[in-house]
């Protein structure tokens, strides 16, 4: 089923990517401006498959969605229902701490333009296999896709067809090895802005697969959250 790779820091498969990372490496010599890995620990619940690290956030801080806009209603949500620590994820060492959850990405590098070519989703795609096949070997039971990059990354790492799968905004599919793959518009600043993704909607999701999986108990709502 899986064809599956474990995740490599210092992975230079892709040229454009790999070209790019050093650019920004010079603009930014402080940044993370590698492979971003994986963040939580295993067993857990939930995955969360987002697309590809932020230039300002994961790219910089070396932790998914930490230290950038998307992070903002990520990490508030998770630490609503009761998936992680604290409220806000400002950088790697900021002793933030998920519960019954892990977050990837479907490519693990910085893109130009937070775009990834086809190619280049295919040739990590074998990293996401293989976190989907740790995850699944270990009691894991709902994957959350953010959007449809990462929708399809799923899929194409455990061998399904994006036609017996589509995307859809709360759309809940069965899928190989025993999870359930809940789909979510991104939690970007574009679709949060301009109200495509509202922090209701996006706590649906989470009520939805705090139920089917009997998650934890959200904690104490954030105090002062922004």
């Amino acid at each position: 089923m899986f064809v599956s790779r474990p995740f490599q820091p210092d992975c230079r498969h892709c040229p454009r990517l790999a070209q790019h990372l050093d650019q920004i490496k010079i603009d930014h010599p402080d940044y993370h401006a590698r492979p971003v890995a994986s963040f939580g620990d295993l067993p857990a619940k939930l995955l969360i498959v987002g697309l590809a690290p932020g230039l300002h956030g994961a790219n910089r801080t070396g932790r998914p969605f930490t230290g950038d806009y998307a992070g903002i209603l990520l990490y508030k949500t998770l630490y609503k229902f009761g998936f992680a620590s604290h409220y806000e994820s400002l950088a790697a060492d900021d002793a933030l701490r998920l519960i019954d959850c892990r977050i990837t990405n479907a490519v693990k590098c910085l893109p130009p333009a937070n775009k990834p070519l086809p190619a280049e989703i295919r040739q990590c795609n074998p990293f996401l296999a293989a976190e989907l096949n740790d995850f699944a070997k270990n009691g894991g039971q709902a994957v959350l896709a953010l959007g449809t990059v990462a929708h399809q990354a799923v899929l194409m790492a455990l061998k399904c067809r994006n036609a017996d799968f589509p995307f859809s905004h709360g759309a809940i599919h069965s899928i190989p090895v025993g999870l359930r793959l809940y789909d979510s518009y991104h939690c970007s600043r574009y679709n949060t802005q301009t109200r495509r993704l509202t922090e209701t909607m996006f706590e649906q999701i989470f009520d939805k697969i705090c139920r089917d999986t009997a998650a934890v108990n959200p904690p104490s709502s954030p105090p002062s959250a922004k």
